[in-house]
């Protein structure tokens, strides 16, 4: 059963209505209709990979936005990329995914840095080696771009000097490393500076999509994305004082 059909019967349609996040087609063709601190340009979200890259890390993230976009209250665009350009991504499972899409972050609104695995011989540890990525991150920093890092995804965004002195947390494997590099560790599953949102855990990519939709849409339609999903987020967001 798609997304879209699930949105629009039974007792999810009849709970969105309720949220004020009528899903019908009417509703779903209309311009986004926000709260007031809701967000009604397009967002345009860039997801980074590399080979071995966990599939969970990035997964959660999609599913999450994807479903934003098919309830009709949010304009999201998604794109995979890699600091390579476009190519065949081979993942931690050994799947394959065609990246189709220039490396670009200048476009982007969203820069989300996934992980893949850690230590000696995994992604995570062949990107830093290699360089690419980590040179790639530091240039595409800019005011107006949110980057996102995902479990040891953060290690990479480390490696590019972007943690440096700035609130953040990781996968509990590599935290000791995040604050020895010059990270300041805070103990939250999703930890948000502002333009800097990090997450740790392997499955912490969900709460950190779901914290940014409530961030961006509101608390309503952030919850819409928790029914579909049947997820309630876990831990606790720390987040700096505005």
């Amino acid at each position: 059963m798609q997304r879209r059909h699930i949105l629009r019967t039974g007792a999810v349609a009849t709970a969105a209505t309720a949220l004020g996040l009528g899903t019908s087609s009417a509703t779903a063709s209309a311009a986004p209709a926000e709260g007031k601190s809701g967000r009604t340009r397009e967002l345009c979200v860039h997801t980074v990979l590399f080979d071995d890259v966990e599939e969970q890390d990035f997964a959660g993230p999609v599913e999450v936005l994807g479903i934003l976009r098919d309830a009709g209250k949010c304009r999201i665009t998604q794109s995979f990329v890699t600091a390579d350009g476009p190519r065949t991504v081979r993942t931690s499972s050994g799947m394959y995914i065609d990246v189709r899409d220039p490396w670009a972050p200048e476009d982007a609104d969203v820069l989300l840095v996934p992980g893949g695995g850690y230590g000696k011989g995994s992604g995570v540890d062949d990107e830093i080696k290699r360089g690419v990525l980590p040179r790639a991150l530091a240039r595409a920093e800019r005011p107006g771009l949110i980057m996102g890092g995902i479990c040891t995804g953060v290690m990479l965004m480390s490696a590019a000097k972007i943690t440096r002195g700035r609130p953040c947390t990781t996968h509990f494997a590599a935290r000791e490393d995040l604050a020895d590099q010059g990270g300041k560790l805070t103990f939250g599953r999703v930890v948000d500076d502002g333009d800097l949102i990090t997450c740790g855990g392997v499955t912490s990519g969900l709460d950190l999509a779901l914290w940014l939709a409530e961030r961006l849409y509101g608390p309503k339609t952030a919850l819409l994305a928790e029914m579909i999903l049947e997820y309630e987020r876990r831990g606790t967001v720390w987040r700096a004082e505005a």
